[in-house]
């Protein structure tokens, strides 16, 4: 009997973390197939970022939505920021839409308790198949995508079942009942239990939908899953916070804006949660609440956080200031500058990631230009500074290869579309043959040195000659 007692727990506690493990891949290949099929309409987002606090928010939201996961978003701003790419103020408006992008992911998991016809979580072995042949036998692209995106979404469903399964026999534990009357009871220890969860996962979506598979066994009291829901959106800030370490301080307001934006939300709304379960609706607090309920109350708490808040961005960001204070170091070199616009944070999203490389590879090619013509002019006025500058800017073209080589390797490890992926392969050949090019400006400030030092010169033909061969090799950029 005892040995029964405990086979049944190990198979219950495989289930249970087999469905987590299961859950959270699931999440993160379906929001690669999205990011995968969203990718052109990701590079646009990116170039209707303005100074418009309005269109940051539906950015932020819209990101959030592709990549499934508020803490990338921010992440990703945070490096944004640190590259110079993106304000404060933009940044702000980015990360309040990034908390109610966030929420599309409770919606997914509350689908299995609303969906009458096509419950996700009976039909999830019929959607996988599909999503596997598409994925397997499809020579098109884009089904490809499409394929991943139904392996990852049948994937969520899966793991959720299996999580419930491992859970469910022990839902009619006193031990399992009294934790969550303590957590309802207990505001400080509801939002504590929530954040730490939160935190250790690094993803607030998922957490919450743990929480959804508990609330499915009909175990959770509504007091206590509000409470856990707002300590998430606590948890969610450490991961943007971590990634500002060794950030410029502009990039460090911006963690901290997010993070003050959400302990201030979190604070109003427990305040105002204890209010309602201590004197307006006592008996509400101790109901059991459902999936669906745990949704709608996470997005009403994000969309009104946000209204709440968006009329103070300007003044969370002074705090932001004042938390920290100082200005940043002006970058010196190019290769400053490069490693900050190659920021790794951007990497959570390849689409942004792939763009920033275009434009670094782009300014690698106007350097090798300006490099062309300063030793074509070199060995025209036989001007030894000259010669010396094009030696300079040519070793920092070779750093500029260097970092920017290393930083398409790394983009060429994420999860990339067809047409992103022959992106990044043409840019490595460019940024090789741009090296060339200042390799071919150092051979002619060379051959500009030598002849001054043996006093040779052109005749009025041949220095006709050589100009209109530099012209129209430059012209030919």
């Amino acid at each position: 009997m005892v040995w029964e007692t405990l086979q049944d727990f190990i198979f219950n506690m495989f289930a249970l973390f087999g469905g987590f493990g299961m859950f959270i891949y699931g999440m993160h290949i379906m929001a690669e197939g999205l990011q995968k099929t969203a990718g052109s309409k990701m590079k646009s987002l990116l170039g209707i970022l303005t100074n418009n606090r309005y269109v940051a928010v539906v950015v932020g939201a819209l990101v959030t939505a592709i990549i499934q996961s508020s803490s990338a978003s921010t992440v990703m701003v945070v490096g944004f920021v640190n590259a110079g790419l993106m304000t404060l103020v933009q940044a702000t408006g980015v990360i309040m839409g990034a908390n109610i992008g966030t929420t599309i992911t409770a919606w997914i998991v509350s689908s299995a308790e609303w969906m009458v016809f096509f419950k996700p979580t009976k039909i999830a072995p019929l959607i996988i198949g599909v999503g596997a042949s598409m994925l397997f036998f499809s020579k098109d692209q884009k089904k490809k995508q499409i394929g991943e995106i139904l392996i990852g979404f049948s994937l969520i469903f899966i793991g959720l079942d299996l999580m419930k399964d491992g859970i469910t026999p022990y839902k009619g534990s006193q031990l399992f009942k009294d934790a969550f009357i303590v957590l309802g009871q207990n505001p400080f220890l509801g939002v504590l239990a929530g954040a730490a969860v939160t935190a250790i996962i690094q993803s607030s979506s998922a957490s919450v939908g743990i929480l959804q598979t508990l609330a499915a066994t009909g175990v959770v009291p509504f007091s206590a899953a509000i409470y856990i829901v707002l300590g998430q959106n606590i948890g969610t800030t450490v991961t943007a916070m971590l990634s500002s370490i060794g950030a410029n301080k502009t990039a460090k307001r911006a963690a901290y804006v997010h993070l003050m934006f959400n302990i201030i939300g979190t604070i109003v709304f427990t305040l105002g949660a204890i209010v309602f379960f201590k004197f307006i609706n006592i008996e509400q607090g101790g109901a059991i609440i459902t999936m669906t309920q745990i949704s709608i109350f996470h997005t009403f708490f994000n969309i009104s956080n946000t209204v709440m808040l968006f009329p103070f961005a300007n003044q969370l960001v002074a705090i932001a200031e004042r938390l920290v204070p100082g200005e940043d170091r002006k970058v010196e070199s190019e290769d400053e500058m490069t490693l900050r616009h190659l920021d790794e944070r951007i990497l959570e999203t390849p689409s942004f990631a792939v763009e920033n490389a275009i434009k670094e590879v782009g300014h690698m090619g106007e350097l090798a230009v300006a490099n062309t013509k300063l030793a074509v002019q070199a060995l025209m006025e036989k001007d030894y500074k000259k010669m010396a500058d094009v030696s300079t800017m040519e070793k920092n073209i070779n750093r500029l290869e260097k970092l920017i080589t290393d930083y398409l390797v790394k983009i060429s490890n994420s999860p990339l579309n067809e047409h992103q992926n022959q992106v990044i392969t043409n840019l490595f050949h460019t940024v090789n043959d741009i090296e060339r090019v200042g390799d071919h400006a150092e051979n002619i400030a060379e051959l500009a040195k030598y002849y001054s030092e043996n006093e040779l010169e052109f005749s009025e033909e041949a220095s006709k000659e050589f100009e209109n061969i530099a012209d129209l090799a430059i012209s030919t950029i």
